[in-house]
């Protein structure tokens, strides 16, 4: 007679002493498809202690995830407020400089043949693009920011958050003396202008910077 073998069980280990991403100690059984099943029920366990401790870590993927979307939420918010950025401050706004790059390329210059743009973020958070115009009456021609400034006025905006200039030019281009006084109208000093050129070179500046000294209506103000 054939003496039976006799299967030795093991225990299983508790679940906190198993490392994670390790497979699981497990009783060896005659049916492989009980065998399966324990070892897909465990590993669903595995992933749904790894998928809790991930979300409550914040430095973990999930944590990182939700502090994404946290962030997020809070700038829609802030757009759908109409709030603008501190004047004067931050990075330059990357959607106004491809703004006035865009524009540029819609620039009337059959005489000079020098393209500028000109793009601004009103305090309302809106963007408004003006390109020159010329006119073989030369003076009568308009200034890129002259464009976009009327442009913001027509949209019923009337206070400059930044401005952003571009052109063709060896070195990144500044507004002219006229604009700048026009500028000086709709923002406050310390309002960030960014002039580039397309060879990507770029100059940070202020409305104050451009224009020392400038007229505004105090000086028209009597005693």
């Amino acid at each position: 007679m054939i003496a039976a073998k006799s299967h030795q069980t093991r225990k299983a280990e508790p679940f906190h002493k198993r490392g994670h991403g390790k497979e699981a100690g497990v009783s060896k059984s005659d049916g492989s498809k009980a065998e399966g099943a324990k070892a897909a029920s465990t590993g669903a366990e595995d992933a749904e202690v790894v998928a809790a401790q991930g979300r409550g870590d914040p430095d973990g993927p999930a944590g990182k995830a939700s502090k994404s979307r946290s962030k997020g939420a809070e700038a829609a918010a802030t757009a759908e407020a109409g709030e603008a950025p501190p004047l004067g401050h931050g990075d330059p706004d990357e959607a106004l400089k491809d703004a006035a790059r865009r524009v540029r390329e819609n620039a009337y210059v059959p005489y000079s043949g020098f393209k500028v743009g000109a793009a601004i973020r009103s305090a309302s958070g809106a963007i408004h693009m003006g390109c020159n115009v010329e006119n073989a009456a030369y003076p009568e021609g308009t200034c890129a920011e002259a464009g976009a400034i009327a442009a913001m006025v027509a949209a019923g905006d009337l206070r400059i958050a930044e401005v952003a200039v571009i052109a063709d030019s060896p070195h990144p281009v500044p507004p002219c003396g006229g604009c700048r006084q026009k500028l000086a109208e709709f923002g406050d000093p310390e309002v960030l202008v960014v002039m580039y050129n397309t060879q990507g070179e770029m100059l940070r500046t202020t409305i104050r910077d451009l224009l020392p000294g400038g007229f505004s209506v105090d000086y028209m103000l009597r005693s």
